[in-house]
């Protein structure tokens, strides 16, 4: 039997979240939230520095694609890392990102798929994480990574309250502490800040300065 990897009980209490809200809807408005924002660039925006330190906007999106088509994968059972590998943007770096985005929002639609486990090859090599646990990460991360594509283009961004909220309780479940500052961590240490908006209180507390600027 494979070995639960190091995390906190904070994240096993993600399993719970499916029983209050909507999991697979919340995520798709995060995802859809970041198709909007994206279809809003151009071509020259794909060198322009990002809220993720290491990345310009075409390192994001890439990322970005590469997380959609990982946890799709995933989703259906497929455990192979390949699926998570960065693929170029192509022609079209926008159509790209729309395929990619609508491809894991059908995969997560499918019946039963918080039943599921999923082999998610990024975070452990051999443990199977909880359908609800999986959507979870997924969620987070278009939450942040729609703020990070808005920062970028200097747009807003606007998610709704249920939305936030539902969110605030998977950014507290995320792992802190050294893991954050390994090579290839998904979020860096939390920023200190004083906001009481709550989405830039999640932005901090994934590593993010909430006044970051271009």
């Amino acid at each position: 039997m494979a070995t639960e990897p190091n995390i906190s009980a904070e994240l096993r209490t993600l399993d719970t979240l499916q029983s209050t809200v909507d999991l697979i809807a919340l995520n798709a408005r995060a995802v859809q939230t970041s198709i909007g924002l994206v279809e809003q660039m151009t071509s020259a925006d794909l060198s322009k520095p990002t809220p993720c330190a290491d990345w310009t906007l075409h390192g994001l999106l890439t990322h970005m694609i590469a997380q959609h088509y990982g946890f799709a994968a995933a989703s259906r059972g497929d455990g192979d890392p390949t699926r998570w590998k960065p693929r170029p943007l192509g022609a079209d770096p926008v159509a790209s990102y729309r395929a990619a985005a609508e491809h894991v929002l059908a995969a997560f639609a499918e019946p039963g798929v918080l039943d599921r486990k999923f082999p998610l090859a990024e975070f452990s090599a051999d443990y199977e994480f909880s359908g609800a646990q999986a959507v979870s990460f997924h969620f987070i991360d278009y939450v942040v990574h729609s703020w990070d594509v808005a920062k970028t283009l200097g747009l807003p961004v606007h998610f709704d309250a249920d939305v936030v909220e539902a969110a605030f309780p998977v950014a507290q479940a995320v792992p802190g502490g050294d893991i954050r500052l390994a090579p290839g961590a998904a979020f860096g240490p939390e920023v200190e800040s004083s906001t009481e908006d709550r989405l830039d209180q999640i932005i901090a507390m994934l590593g993010r300065s909430p006044e970051w600027t271009r």
